[in-house]
């Protein structure tokens, strides 16, 4: 009984209570993750449809916000590299 028991425990990865305290505490984390990304489980399809309308929404928000950066310091940066370029012609 005793080889079963640790063939038991090898197949496990160590002993049956040690590997049930790591998948619980492990199930815990990724738990408290996923609520935090808004999935939920009694709806989990919905859930993750919703995650992906959100990060596809999250990405079309940081291309427009990327976009008013580049337009903001374009204001400054494309007039003084001219001046720069026009006073760097004329010598």
């Amino acid at each position: 009984m005793a080889d079963g028991n640790s063939q038991f425990s090898r197949f496990l990865g160590g002993s049956p209570v040690s590997v049930l305290i790591r998948l619980v505490l492990l199930s815990v984390v990724v738990g408290v993750i996923l609520a935090a990304l808004g999935l939920d489980p009694a709806h989990l399809l919905e859930s993750v449809r919703r995650l992906a309308d959100t990060l596809f929404s999250l990405g079309f928000d940081t291309i427009e916000r990327l976009w008013r950066y580049f337009l903001l310091g374009a204001v400054i940066v494309v007039p003084l590299w001219l001046l720069s370029r026009l006073f760097r012609a004329g010598r």
